[in-house]
C-alpha cells in the first residue's frame, strides 16, 4: 500500500520507526504557495545544483554578481550544513546555506566572460540595482499606459454562432490536440469580451498553431469584419494563401494576398477592393503596414513570427493593439515577447502537444565532411525523400551546387534565394513542391513556413553562423509528417568557432525534443543576452544586474504601481522566513 503518513509508527517485526514532520514540528506544515507576484522566468530559476558550474557567474539579490565556485559542508554554531560556495571581487568568498538558494540566480544578461564582478561589501552593487529600479519604475509606468489604454478603450465584442462554427471545426481533418483546443477556446474567449484581445500562441514548428488562427479568422468574418494576417515572407505569405483558401472553399469568404509575388495593377486592385469591405480577408508581407492599405472594417490582425519584424514595423504593430483583436503566432519566442507574455502583460498560450504520429528531429552537429554530406543526401533521395541544402551566400551558392552535383551524381539539385525574380523563385518553389527535383540549395528564404511534407533532410553549411530561434525554424522545416526526419549542422574545426556558436549549437542538439522552442527562447536569452527586451536604454541595466533580477524589479514595480503606490527594493528583499530543520542523515539504532 502505497500513502500518506498524517503521523509516524513503530514496526516491530522489521524494526523500523517512521518519524513524520507533525511528529517533529507539533503540526503538519503546509507548502507555502509562492508568492504569485514573483512569478521569475522559471528557467533562470536554480531549480537543480547540477545545473551550476564551477565558475558560472550567479547574482545574489543582496551581494551582486559573483562566481560559483562549488558545494562543502561547514559547521555553524555547532551544527554541519551545506553551503554554496561564491567568490567575489579580491578573491572574496561568501558561503550561503542551501536554505538562502531563493536568494541566488543565474545570471543571464549577456555572455558570462563579460558578466561583472561585484567586491564583497562594496556599494556598487546597492547603487546599480538602485539605478536600475529606477530605470525599470519607468519601464513598467510606460507598459501600464499601452495596456490602461487597451482595458479603456471599447474593443469589439464578437458574436459566437456555435452552429456555423461547428460546421467549420468538423472541415478539419486531423483532430485537434488537448493544447489546441484550449489555446482555440482561449482565443474564442478573448475575442467574445469586449476588451481588445492581445494574445501570443507559442506552439513549436508544425504544432497546429494556424488551425488556431483560421478559426480566429472564421469568428471576425461570421461577425462581418476583415482579417488581416501579417508574415515575414513572401513565400509564407503565398502558403498562408493557398492554406486559408483550402480551407475556407466552402464559405462564402474573399481571400486576397498582397505581396511581391503580385503585379502592381493586381495590388492597386486589392487594396481598392479591400478598402471598399469587399475582401473579407487580407494576408500579406510588411506591405500591409504601410498607409496605403486601408481596411474598411478591420477587426482581427493575425501576426505571424512577430519577431522578424524590424523595429518600425513592430512599433506600427504595437501601435494597432490598443485598437484591434491581435493574435500572435511564434514558433519560438524571443526574450521580449516570452517575457512580456511571462509578466501577465500579455495573454499566453502554449501548444507543447504534437500532433499524433509526429517524430522528433535527429539532430547532429559534425566538422565538414564531404563523405556525410554524400551519405545524409543519397540516403533521403533513396527513400524517395527530398532535401533541404543550406548555404546562405548567395554569391556563391551556385559553387555550392556545382560541388554538390560533382558529390552526388544521383541527386536532382535546384538554387532558390531571396535575390532572384519573384516569378522565378515562385516557380523553383513550385516544383520543389511537385517532387521535380530532389535536392534544394538555398539561403535562409525557407525559415518560415514553407510546408513540404517529403523534404525530410535539411543540411546547414556552416551552422556556426546561424541564431539559435533560426536553427530552431530551419529545423522545423523538415519533419512535417510521420517520417524520421534528420538536420545535419555542418561546422567548420572548433577552433575556429567562437564559444557563443559552440553553446548555441550545444543548445540544438540537446533540445530536439518535440515542443523544444520555449526552452530554447530561455537558452537563446541566456547566449545573446537580453538586449532585445525593452530596448537599448535597458540592456545595460540587465547587463548590470542579471536578467533574472531585472524581470524580478520589473513586476514588482507593475505590481507596485497596480496597487497604486511607487515601488521598493525591500519588496524584494522581505521573504518570509523559513523553518530550518538539520537532521543526520542516518541515525545510529
Amino acid at each position: 500500500m502505497i500513502g500518506a503518513a498524517e503521523h509516524g509508527f513503530i514496526d516491530t517485526q522489521r524494526n523500523l520507526a517512521l518519524i513524520c514532520e507533525s511528529d517533529l514540528l507539533g503540526e503538519r506544515v503546509a507548502r507555502r504557495r509562492q508568492d504569485s507576484r514573483r512569478t521569475i522566468n522559471p528557467d533562470t530559476l536554480i531549480r537543480n545544483l547540477a545545473e551550476l558550474h564551477p565558475g558560472q557567474p550567479v547574482v545574489h539579490l543582496e551581494h551582486g554578481v559573483g562566481r560559483y565556485a562549488g558545494m562543502t559542508t561547514l559547521e555553524a554554531g555547532g551544527i554541519k550544513g551545506e553551503y554554496l560556495m561564491l567568490t567575489y571581487a579580491n578573491d572574496a568568498r561568501l558561503y550561503v546555506p542551501v536554505s538562502s538558494l531563493h536568494l541566488i540566480s543565474r545570471y543571464a544578461g549577456g555572455a558570462e566572460e563579460n558578466a561583472p564582478l561585484h567586491k564583497l561589501g562594496g556599494d556598487a552593487w546597492s547603487r546599480a540595482r538602485q539605478k536600475a529600479a529606477e530605470k525599470v519604475r519607468d519601464v513598467a509606468a510606460e507598459l501600464l499606459d499601452i495596456y490602461a489604454q487597451r482595458a479603456a478603450k471599447e474593443g469589439f465584442a464578437f458574436k459566437h454562432d456555435r452552429e456555423q462554427y461547428q460546421l467549420f471545426c468538423d472541415s478539419f481533418p486531423f483532430e485537434t490536440t488537448p493544447d489546441q483546443a484550449q489555446a482555440i477556446n482561449a482565443v474564442l474567449s478573448d475575442m467574445c469580451q469586449p476588451l481588445a484581445m492581445d494574445r501570443l500562441v507559442c506552439g513549436d514548428v508544425g504544432f497546429g498553431k494556424t488551425e488556431v488562427a483560421m478559426r480566429a479568422a472564421f469568428l471576425a468574418v461570421e461577425n462581418h469584419k476583415q482579417v488581416a494576417v501579417l508574415v515575414p515572407t513572401t513565400l509564407l505569405a503565398q502558403q498562408h494563401f493557398d492554406n486559408f483558401r483550402d480551407r475556407f472553399a466552402n464559405w462564402p469568404v474573399r481571400i486576397e494576398m498582397l505581396s511581391r509575388f503580385r503585379s502592381a495593377k493586381e495590388q492597386a486592385q486589392i487594396l481598392e477592393q479591400v478598402a471598399e469591405g469587399k475582401i473579407d480577408i487580407l494576408i500579406g508581407t510588411h506591405k500591409l503596414l504601410q498607409s496605403d492599405v486601408k481596411l474598411k472594417d478591420l477587426g482581427l490582425l493575425i501576426v505571424d513570427e512577430e519577431h522578424r519584424f524590424g523595429v518600425r514595423h513592430k512599433e506600427r504593430i504595437k501601435a494597432m493593439r490598443a485598437d484591434v483583436d491581435i493574435l500572435t503566432l511564434t514558433a519560438t519566442p524571443i526574450p521580449r515577447t516570452l517575457n512580456m507574455a511571462m509578466s501577465g502583460m500579455r495573454d499566453l498560450s502554449i501548444i507543447a502537444t504534437p500532433p499524433a504520429r509526429r517524430l522528433a528531429v535527429k539532430t547532429f552537429v559534425r566538422e565538414y565532411d564531404n563523405l556525410v554530406v554524400r551519405e545524409a543526401i543519397l540516403r533521403e533521395v533513396l527513400r524517395g525523400g527530398q532535401v533541404y541544402y543550406l548555404y546562405n551566400d548567395v554569391e556563391n551558392i551556385q559553387k555550392a551546387a556545382d560541388r554538390l552535383a560533382e558529390l552526388v551524381p544521383e541527386a536532382r539539385i535546384a538554387i532558390g534565394h531571396g535575390q532572384m525574380r519573384e516569378r522565378e523563385l515562385e516557380r523553383v518553389m513550385n516544383d520543389f513542391h511537385h517532387q521535380r527535383f530532389n535536392v534544394l540549395v538555398c539561403t535562409t528564404i525557407i525559415e518560415t513556413g514553407i510546408d513540404i511534407p517529403t523534404a525530410n533532410t535539411i543540411i546547414i553549411e556552416r551552422a556556426d553562423h546561424f541564431g539559435l530561434a533560426q536553427l530552431h525554424q530551419l529545423r522545423g522545416r523538415v519533419g512535417r509528417s510521420h517520417h524520421q526526419a534528420y538536420a545535419w549542422l555542418l561546422t567548420p574545426h572548433p577552433k575556429a568557432m567562437t564559444t557563443d556558436a559552440q553553446k548555441r549549437l550545444e543548445a540544438i542538439a540537446s533540445l530536439e525534443d518535440l515542443g523544444a522552442g520555449f526552452a530554447l527562447a530561455t537558452h537563446d536569452l541566456e547566449i545573446r543576452g537580453a538586449g532585445e527586451l525593452l530596448g537599448e536604454d535597458q540592456s545595460g541595466q540587465m547587463e548590470t544586474i542579471g536578467f533574472s533580477l531585472y524581470m524580478e524589479l520589473l513586476e514588482n514595480a507593475v505590481d507596485a504601481l497596480k496597487a497604486g503606490r511607487e515601488p521598493s527594493l525591500e519588496d524584494l528583499t522581505s521573504q518570509q522566513t523559513e523553518v530550518e530543520l538539520r537532521m543526520p542523515s542516518a541515525a545510529a539504532g
